[in-house]
């Protein structure tokens, strides 16, 4: 399991119910907020988590633009499983891929489908290991089958592929190689939306349970790392290489800020719809003041109402936009 709520901790807790409407039925996600600010699920895995749950607004508005696997000609017939999904993510897993860096992006679709071919085929594990890939331009592609915006279990970080998305540099970056602007600015992106949609702050520490003691940690043991980690953290390896290792703390906070303005940003524009009469008052709803309103008498009007054309309420309620793989801890490094 990716991560539950059996780990005992010390100190003060509190459960936090988090309510996202989606055509207009609710889901609740149940979180462990425990004394260190740390984050823990109380559910586990499932193959088929709801279709219905809805997306944070404030994370909607971090998507980036991702190129789908159809776009970038994934064969779809090598892929030999269906994908499992865990409750929610609550940490992102970074790599690199350990191609050369001197490709170049034009090429890059063509080289996904070879490393599609050897993770799916080769190396047995149904499809690509990686959750979403990244070149060097700053271009975030998909990676995984199962839908972008759910927690797909991957195949890249043996033990702890539930609950944590992996996210792939194409290229090397060990020790002293630079990590272009446009790659750095599209991790910070893509970790702010992708913990967003679980409602982490990438600076907190997750939960999670080893799966496999092939990784740092012995099977079934509470694991506790930061919400975005390298693969090194997990997993006996060099990767994601010294240069992206040494840049997490940065991506971490600018992640976080990211996040932050999303969500005033979305305050922002709740309040002025409300202002604007389209808050639940202007839709019709509760006036907010705790029962019905009350006249002190007769409502007297000076002559007949007039109006200057038909009568527009404020609009529909309108929504937001809306696991271990079965080989999914096969995964062996190569690095």
């Amino acid at each position: 399991m990716a991560s539950t709520g059996r780990t005992s901790r010390s100190g003060r807790a509190r459960a936090l119910w988090a309510g996202v409407a989606a055509g207009g039925l609710a889901t609740a996600v149940a979180l462990l907020v425990v004394a260190d600010g740390s984050l823990t699920s109380l559910g586990g895995d499932t193959a088929h988590p709801s279709a219905t749950r809805g997306t944070p607004p404030a994370a909607a508005a971090l998507r980036p633009r991702v190129v789908t696997r159809a776009q970038w000609g994934a064969d779809e017939k090598i892929q030999d499983q269906k994908p499992h999904y865990s409750d929610a993510i609550h940490a992102v897993i970074v790599h690199h891929t350990d191609n050369p860096n001197g490709y170049d992006c034009a090429d890059v679709p063509a080289m996904l489908r070879e490393l599609y071919r050897q993770h799916a085929v080769d190396q047995g594990w149904g499809d690509l290991g990686y959750n979403f890939l990244v070149d060097k331009c700053g271009t975030v592609y998909e990676g995984r089958a199962g839908g972008i915006d759910r927690p797909v279990n991957g195949a890249h970080t043996v033990g702890l592929n539930q609950g944590t998305a992996g996210i792939a540099a194409i290229g090397t970056y060990s020790e002293g190689v630079p990590v272009p602007k446009p790659l750095l600015d599209s991790l910070v992106r893509l970790t702010a939306w992708k913990l967003g949609l679980s409602g982490v702050d990438p600076r907190l520490r997750a939960h999670l349970v080893s799966t496999d003691s092939r990784s740092r940690f012995p099977e079934h043991s509470a694991v506790n790392l930061p919400a975005l980690s390298g693969h090194i953290d997990a997993y006996e390896t060099h990767c994601p290489g010294e240069a992206l290792e040494r840049l997490l703390p940065t991506i971490r906070e600018q992640a976080a800020r990211l996040q932050s303005r999303a969500e005033a940003d979305q305050q922002r524009a709740e309040a002025a719809q409300d202002n604007r009469g389209g808050g639940p008052a202007g839709r019709g709803g509760s006036t907010g003041s705790g029962g019905p309103v009350r006249l002190g008498g007769p409502v007297r009007l000076g002559g007949p109402v007039r109006l200057r054309g038909p009568v527009r309420p404020g609009g529909p309620d309108r929504p937001g936009p809306t696991g271990e793989t079965s080989r999914g801890d096969r995964t062996t490094d190569r690095r």
